[in-house]
């Protein structure tokens, strides 16, 4: 990796922290260049435009969430073990240290919903297609006769990532001390109800 390309993962990586605590409108490139000690101009120069960094720390954290969350998962056994992989993976990201502020696409969500322009495209994509991915896992589960013949596998996933801004919402706002405990109860009731019937 070249000297350029550590210093744009070496800001990439602050201002994902700060994105998750403080938004993505948080992100000025003035107060980051003061936080990692560099010039204006310098960062300037790796990202030629405020919501060009917005968009790059964002693909970072899909890039991230892929790697955690994702490809782990699609390794689990077709069916409810993969719905649960998912999802626990997820809140693990969600919760991890490295995001202060939760998950960086639960806050975006929220923040860029009503402001038309390339990052609530770029947001509202992932979000398309992580439905997509709990989606297929879901058909691929009725499919393999491990979920219920007639269950509409667009609505669970729909169901889970409706828990999952549940969960970020009740951690973040809420500072609720048994959101995780609530969420992985959720889980277990949607998944139960998915289930054949026997």
């Amino acid at each position: 990796m070249s000297k350029g390309d550590q210093t744009r993962a070496r800001i990439l990586r602050h201002a994902a922290r700060v994105a998750s605590r403080d938004g993505l409108e948080g992100l000025s490139i003035g107060e980051l260049a003061s936080a990692l000690q560099m010039s204006k101009s310098g960062l300037f120069a790796h990202f030629g435009s405020k919501v060009e960094l917005q968009i790059e720390v964002l693909q970072a954290a899909a890039v991230d969430f892929e790697e955690k969350v994702v490809r782990p998962a699609l390794k689990a056994p077709r069916g409810p073990a993969r719905l649960r992989a998912l999802c626990e993976a997820w809140l693990r990201w969600a919760s991890s240290p490295d995001i202060p502020g939760g998950c960086i696409f639960a806050g975006a969500s929220f923040e860029m919903d009503d402001r038309p322009g390339p990052v609530r495209d770029y947001v509202a994509e992932q979000q398309r297609q992580l439905l997509g991915v709990l989606s297929r896992s879901a058909r691929l589960g009725v499919e393999a006769g491990l979920l219920r013949p007639d269950l509409d596998c667009d609505l669970l996933a729909f169901q889970l990532l409706g828990l999952m801004l549940g969960f970020h919402h009740a951690r973040r706002l809420l500072r609720s001390r048994n959101a995780e405990a609530m969420a992985r109860k959720s889980l277990d009731q949607l998944l139960a109800q998915a289930m054949p019937a026997h």
